[in-house]
Formats: structure tokens, sequence, C-alpha cells
């Protein structure tokens, strides 16, 4: 066993948790701190160095000073409130805070949820931790949704939110210049980042026409704070003289060992290449983005349902109070949908609120029902209904597409073998693919092809589903064992 983060000594792993919160991004900051304030002991557990997620990802706290990165992030005020109040309950001893821990998987109890995770945090050993708990709140995330076309296999060639990343977590500007593409608005404070911290942005390329906008206009007069946002962005763009190309695609790369030039073209209302429109830019980094894809990997073992997110992934499906279809399992923030940090927030503390409420122990005290936050929640999902109708996925996408075009990097699979395999299987998903081709079977387990490959082979209409993984991050057999040897917890059975 591990000792836990922080203030709160090697003990704290042996007391009791009422509640396991994995993912310390908005949703399960926010989350954690109100069961904390309820009565609650509550285990935070985070991949990362440092609480944040993606949207206040940090460089570890040991390197703040020497790498501050708060000029790149919004609303810091309540992520300090959050850390603040968090660091409170670490030294009364309420929370154990377990960063650098990737949580490998979880299964239902007897008595609730077992939570199996390593410790990262001192490599190159691993060390096993098993939390038991009666409620599991899941707030995982999301990750960038990517769409392959010729050369993205090339170095040089990133996710937009692995740009973000590398700038928030530690400064870095992956390239000097860079052209992004995609769809949706996270393109635009990744650009803007960029030209802060000295790159050239040469182009921003968005799939979508702004005028799709004006047929949803009721989440936006509802949601003054997005236009405010963007417009601050769009600021950022012109003083930087960053021209965003609207409907246009990037449809290739080339290089030689690395990216130097980027082909974009016109996109017809359905995303192919126009004939006549290409264009060639020179540059060095090539960031593309498409959405998220929810990240239900702990979610799917323990067999809750999902939902259709209307923007071709699937959610976890949950009630008004954040509760998913098993009991004492609860989810927040983009496992929920994507919306941005805002309706993380609010979920991630209705979400404690309904763990309160249900684990009803006496003597607690009890927080006033957050009819605020609810209304908040509607509101913002409005919002994120809106932005998925805005700024689809193009569906003739596959157009940009040649045969020897790489779908699968990790085990090298071509756009021709999965078209084969549709006409011949036939195949119609991505798990079936992958049995005839091995597209989504390398280290990434599908994470990057698999909402690709779904969109070649299966119907329009067809939301993407993530193949279910009891083993949800790599982990080695030495942890395994450590695991099974642990006096806290036994290495779960598969479902039923």
């Amino acid at each position: 066993m591990t000792e836990p983060q922080g203030p709160g000594g090697p003990a704290a792993m042996h007391e009791p948790h009422d509640l396991v919160v994995v993912g310390a991004g908005p949703a399960g900051m926010a989350a954690a701190v109100t069961a904390l304030d309820g009565g609650l002991r509550v285990a935070l557990i985070d991949s990362g160095p440092a609480p944040g997620g993606q949207f206040w990802r940090h460089p570890p706290d040991h390197a703040r000073e020497a790498l501050s990165t708060d000029d790149l992030h919004h609303d810091l005020r309540t992520y300090r409130t959050l850390r603040a109040t968090l660091a409170a309950h670490q030294r009364t001893g309420r929370l154990t805070l377990l960063l650098d821990h990737h949580v490998w998987t979880t299964a239902r109890a007897a008595n609730g949820f077992t939570v199996h995770a390593v410790d990262r945090g001192r490599p190159p050993e691993e060390r096993a931790v098993v939390l038991r708990a009666p409620a599991l709140l899941v707030a995982t995330g999301a990750y960038d949704r990517q769409l392959p076309f010729p050369g993205w296999d090339l170095p040089g060639v990133l996710t937009v939110g692995g740009l973000q990343s590398l700038l928030k977590g530690g400064g870095v500007v992956a390239g000097r210049r860079v052209v992004l593409g995609g769809t949706g608005p996270f393109l635009l404070p990744v650009a803007a980042a960029l030209a802060a911290r000295g790159a050239e942005v040469v182009a921003v390329c968005e799939a979508a026409a702004p005028a799709a906008w004006l047929r949803h206009p009721a989440p936006l007069l509802r949601n003054p704070a997005k236009w405010a946002e963007a417009a601050g962005y769009a600021g950022t763009l012109a003083r930087h003289r960053i021209p965003v190309r609207t409907r246009t695609g990037i449809v290739a790369a080339e290089g030689e060992g690395r990216v130097a030039v980027v082909r974009t073209a016109a996109l017809d209302a359905d995303g192919a290449p126009l004939p006549g429109t290409e264009r060639r830019i020179e540059a060095d980094t090539v960031g593309v983005g498409w959405g998220f894809v929810p990240q239900l990997d702990l979610l799917l073992p323990l067999g809750c349902d999902l939902a259709d997110a209307g923007d071709g992934t699937m959610v976890a499906a949950v009630d008004a109070g954040q509760r998913t279809t098993v009991p004492g399992l609860y989810a927040a923030g983009e496992t929920c949908g994507v919306g941005g940090a805002a309706l993380a927030l609010s979920e991630g503390r209705v979400a404690a609120v309904s763990v309160l409420t249900d684990l009803s122990v006496p003597g607690r005290p009890g927080l006033r029902p957050l009819a605020a936050e609810r209304r908040a929640v509607a509101r913002h999902r409005a919002f994120a209904r809106a932005l998925a109708r805005a700024h689809p996925v193009p569906r003739d996408w596959p157009a940009w597409l040649t045969d020897d075009t790489t779908v699968c990097r990790c085990e090298e699979v071509t756009a021709g073998a999965v078209r084969a395999a549709r006409a011949d299987g036939p195949a119609t998903g991505h798990r079936q693919v992958k049995q005839l081709t091995r597209a989504g079977m390398g280290w990434c387990q599908g994470r990057m092809c698999g909402p690709a490959v779904h969109c070649l082979v299966a119907a329009r209409t067809e939301p993407y589903t993530p193949a279910e993984r009891l083993i949800a991050t790599p982990v080695t057999l030495g942890a395994l064992a450590d695991s099974s040897e642990s006096p806290t917890g036994d290495i779960p059975s598969e479902p039923t």
C-alpha cells in the first residue's frame, strides 16, 4: 500500500471511506468538496500530479513557481477555493488525496464498490492501491476525438488537447508554425494560448459554418458568459492576425520525418473537399480535434446504462441527481456529456448532494437542495446540445482518406483494410473490424481509432460505444500481484 499525497499520513489509508471520487477535474473537485462539507470521509484519486483535470491542468506543485501557467486559465478563483477547501479537509484526515494514481478497474462488492489503482508517483516502481466505499462517483472526463487523414501519423501532428496539455502542464509550446483544424470552440482557446506564448498560428480551420448557431439562438441567449468568452478569444486572434477559415478542413499532412506541409481544402455542406480549393501551408506542428469522447472505461464493467449524447458518442445515463442506473454509483462531468467546466462543477455538486441524501447517515449535517445548481445543469446541457448540432462531425470526412491512409496507428491498419472488412466481412461495427483487422488491439485499445473506425463501417445514425474492458489502463504483473495480496481488497471478478 502507498501513503496518501500530502498531509493526513499513512493512517488515512486505513480509515473507512464513505465515498471514492475518481477524477480530480472540476466535477470531481466540486463533488469531493461538497461531500466533505456534508460530513463524509472521501478518497479523491487522479492520474495527474495535481488536482484540476485538463481544464485546470498545472505543472506539479513543486514546479509551479518556475513554470507559472496561470495566464492560460479561466476562473482560477474557483479552482483556488476548491483546492484550499480540499487542503483543509486533508489536515483533518477526512480527505485522502491520491495523485499520480491510475485506476485500472472498479467492481461491485457486497457493501459497495472496490477501486483498484496503481501508484505511479515514484517511477519506476508501481504500487497497488485498493479502496473500498459504499458509494463511488466517476468523473473521469473525456478525450480528444480524432479523424485520420493522410499524414496524421507524422511526428508533429497532435491533438488540440495535447497541445493545450503541454502548455498548461509545463509551459511547452510544441512548435513554431502551427495550423489547427477540426470543429468546435475548443480550437479558439488553444490558438489564443499558443499565440500568447510566442507560436505563429498560421490558420485555424473550422469545418463548420458560423451560421449554424443562428438555428439555435435560445441556448446562446441563456448563456451570455459563453459569448463574452468567445469575444475574448476573437480579440486575441485578431491582435495576432490569426485567420479563422470556416468550412475548411485539414485533409493531409506531408513531410520527411516530421510534418512540414499541411494541405487544406474548402468543404461542402457534408464535409467533402471541394475540387480546386486545396491549399498548401508550411507548418511544423498540427493540432486537430473533432470534439471529445467521454471516458467510460470504469463505468462499463459496472453495468450502468448509457445514453445517446447526440454528438455521435454515448454517455453515462444519469437521473436529475447524477445517479446512474447502478445503485450507489454516480457520474458527473464529461462522462455524462461534454459541456464545459461550469456544467461539470454543477453536476459534481448535485452528485455529491445525492450521495449525502442516499447514505443518510444520522447526525451528519444536511445541505439545502441545490435548485440553482440543477437549473444551471439544465441550462448548460441545452447549450451543449446546441454546440453538438452546430459543430457536427462532417458526414463525408472519409472522402479525405486514401486506401493506404493509416487508421489504427498502433497496429498499422489502413483505411483500405477497414473498408475491405466492411465489404467482405461484412463488419457492421468497430468490434467486428477489430476481430478481422486488429484495429483497436494496440496500446491505446481503440481510444484513438475507435470512433473513426466506427464511422467508417457503422450506420450514420449509430453513436460510438467504446468496448468494455476490465482493465482500463496498462498495469504491470507486479502491481496485479500486489493488489491480490493487499489486505484491503481482492482482485475483482468479472461483473455479471
